[in-house]
């Protein structure tokens, strides 16, 4: 009896193996960093801990460890997710005005290249937030992403006297995915270095909102893979449609995430609707996010005819990669109209004789008023 047990769980065990492994290789390369990674953690193969150092003016948090053991594209590679507090032992009221990100080998000191970013988002719980401030009207009018740092724009400050207000045990999120363009058949080990600065409360400090703007391009979606056709040359050939897939007002498909083929090109989306501008106000601060092959990414005031800022993409001459990427800082600022159009001008060059992928936008921060006035009446 004891040996028929034991036959039908090692052939349990074969076919569950064969299943899984499967299924495995029918996944995307995505989903098998995915899988990979959380067996990686799961069975303490590589260190799962996250190591966060807090001190008077910073956070800093060094990621479990990525294994590195493919070519991952934008939007790949292994990543990680966690929550975290500024202090949780405090209710402050601090201002985060500055961001960076680093790539460590596995012992947590040796610095390697930012080659191996992909991106690193940090979000608002925006329920949590405004509704500290009684401004809950705000819920759910956009995705709550405070900022992006990514390849070819590791580290940013915010321009002097401004900053972003947040309690020191208010939840916020991190992601942080990991990128490989060009190294192929090694496996190496790397962790992330994430760094938020922030500085105590003053009445000096002037409140910013993060707002999200982004190139979309329509695309057919009963055959979203045959790309743009002599009948239909609109239509863009998204890299998927279960991710950065959107829909417009008119129910039409939109992908965020777009194939490029071989040469330049140019591309153009209406953003005005994305700001959701209710008042006039000023833009201090943009962070953009590219793809290797974007060379320029404009935000434009249609309405006036003019360029705000031209956003510029260096990049490698010998490898694929972004070296660096311009950002705007501005203490006077930029106005911004409710009444005025505004758009996204993105230019790529793809240099290789093969499709890439794209995406191009813009974390753009504003003054917000209406949490300044609700931050005067603050009391510590």
């Amino acid at each position: 009896m004891k040996s028929k047990i034991l036959k039908y769980t090692l052939l349990f065990i074969v076919l569950l193996t064969i299943v899984g492994g499967i299924y495995y290789l029918k996944l995307s390369n995505r989903h098998k960093a995915i899988v990979k990674t959380r067996l990686y953690h799961s069975l303490g193969l590589v260190d799962r801990t996250w190591n966060i150092q807090l001190n008077d003016s910073s956070i800093r948090l060094i990621t479990p460890t990525f294994v590195i053991d493919n070519i991952y594209k934008s939007m790949e590679g292994p990543k990680v997710i966690r929550s975290f507090q500024v202090d949780q032992s405090k209710n402050e009221l601090v201002w985060i005005n500055a961001f960076e990100t680093k790539v460590l080998s596995a012992n947590e000191v040796d610095e390697l290249s930012t080659d191996f970013i992909c991106h690193t988002n940090i979000d608002i719980f925006e329920g949590e937030h405004y509704s500290r401030w009684q401004l809950s009207d705000r819920i759910g009018e956009q995705y709550p992403r405070l900022t992006s740092l990514s390849h070819g724009i590791e580290s940013y400050a915010f321009p002097e006297g401004f900053g972003y207000p947040v309690f020191t045990n208010e939840n916020l999120s991190l992601v942080t995915q990991s990128l490989n363009h060009n190294i192929k058949g090694n496996t190496f080990t790397i962790k992330h270095e994430v760094k938020l600065g922030f500085k105590p409360h003053s009445k000096q400090m002037k409140p910013l909102m993060s707002k999200t703007v982004f190139v979309m391009l329509p695309y057919d979606s009963e055959n979203p893979f045959q790309g743009p056709t002599t009948s239909n040359p609109n239509t863009c050939l998204p890299v998927e449609t279960k991710n950065h897939s959107y829909l417009n007002d008119k129910g039409e498909s939109l992908s965020g995430h777009w194939v490029i083929f071989p040469g330049k090109a140019t591309y153009s989306f209406d953003i005005t609707q994305q700001l959701q501008l209710k008042d006039s106000t000023t833009m201090h601060h943009i962070a953009t996010h590219l793809h290797p092959f974007a060379e320029t990414l404009e935000i434009r005031d249609k309405t006036a005819d003019s360029t705000l800022f031209t956003s510029k993409a260096e990049n490698y001459s010998t490898k694929i990669g972004l070296k660096n990427i311009s950002v705007f800082s501005s203490i006077e600022g930029i106005m911004l109209y409710p009444d005025h159009n505004y758009e996204l001008v993105l230019q790529t060059n793809n240099t290789t004789k093969i499709n890439q992928d794209m995406m191009a936008s813009m974390f753009v921060f504003l003054y917000d008023k209406e949490m300044h006035d609700k931050i005067k009446f603050y009391k510590p």
